[in-house]
């Protein structure tokens, strides 16, 4: 799944190519994602002038001209692809997952713009598209998630307090929206070696030194993967012709077995199952 880095990849290439620019058409090819595609999506969007295009936790926000807005989330598989032409070695993939070229199937939505197209591919169609009418309703629909962790409210007097006398491991508080939004299994396991914490301690008996490395390390490894262009776990390119590196720099996800590489630790990276998510931690920088 896109994490928060991978939709912010997403964002960027998205405001760079339909900001100020006006919809006019749409195509619904399949309104049966996650949700049902709103039944006047059409009618919203079309003949609106795209404002910008935000981003909050792992939503993409895209602002109209009509004051009101279009929310989409990509679930488990979903990928935005921007299309000025079909030849087949054009990569068109916004982000880094899935196919880097516009596939055959799948293609649920098309925004379609004078001289290119914005197209919505989802084989697992877990992804969905909602209408905002105004500012209000859009605080309110976010207002059961957590704040992100470049957010002020992220901070140490919110993280201590929220973890007081919790039962709940770290990892899972870290992949817990209304706790903190955007972080997915991938970065949670690279935060928590960062602040090596180990990742099944209780939330409730971390001390404020740990608190605050975590609140450190989100902000740094989220900035980091963003910069490098997120986590490609395939070798696929976006529409910049730039490939997600941050897979490089992973210090213990998908590192089973592996040596660690912080200096002098010699300790092994293990893999173990919390919540039936893959966990990775260093058996000796992250002990209980």
């Amino acid at each position: 799944m896109p994490e928060l880095p991978e939709v912010e990849v997403v964002r960027q290439s998205l405001n760079k190519k339909i900001k100020q620019k006006k919809v006019k058409k749409v195509i619904i090819r399949n309104p049966n994602l996650r949700t049902k595609i709103p039944s006047n999506f059409k009618n919203f969007l079309e003949n609106q002038k795209i404002i910008k295009v935000e981003r909050f936790s792992k939503y993409l926000i895209i602002y109209l001209s009509n004051k009101g807005c279009c929310l989409l989330h990509l679930g488990m598989s979903g990928t935005v692809h921007i299309v000025t032409n079909l030849k087949k070695k054009n990569f068109t993939n916004t982000s880094f997952y899935n196919s880097p070229i516009l596939p055959k199937k799948h293609n649920h939505v098309e925004i379609i713009f004078s001289n290119f197209k914005v197209v919505y591919n989802d084989p697992r169609r877990f992804g969905f598209f909602e209408i905002i009418l105004d500012s209000e309703s859009l605080k309110k629909r976010f207002s059961h998630l957590g704040p992100e962790p470049f957010q002020k409210k992220f901070n140490l007097d919110y993280i201590y307090s929220f973890f007081k006398n919790k039962k709940k491991n770290i990892k899972n508080f870290l992949l817990d929206q209304k706790f903190v939004s955007g972080i997915g299994n991938i970065y949670a396991s690279e935060i928590l070696f960062f602040s090596k914490i180990n990742p099944i301690k209780e939330a409730g008996l971390l001390k404020k030194i740990e608190c605050k490395k975590i609140i450190f390390f989100s902000k740094k490894v989220l900035l980091n993967a963003t910069k490098k262009g997120g986590s490609s776990i395939k070798d696929f390119k976006n529409i910049l012709g730039k490939k997600g590196s941050f897979q490089k720099d992973f210090k213990v996800y998908e590192r089973e077995g592996l040596k660690c590489k912080t200096s002098n630790c010699g300790g092994i990276i293990e893999k173990k199952n919390i919540s039936n998510r893959s966990t990775f931690f260093c058996n000796s920088c992250q002990k209980l």
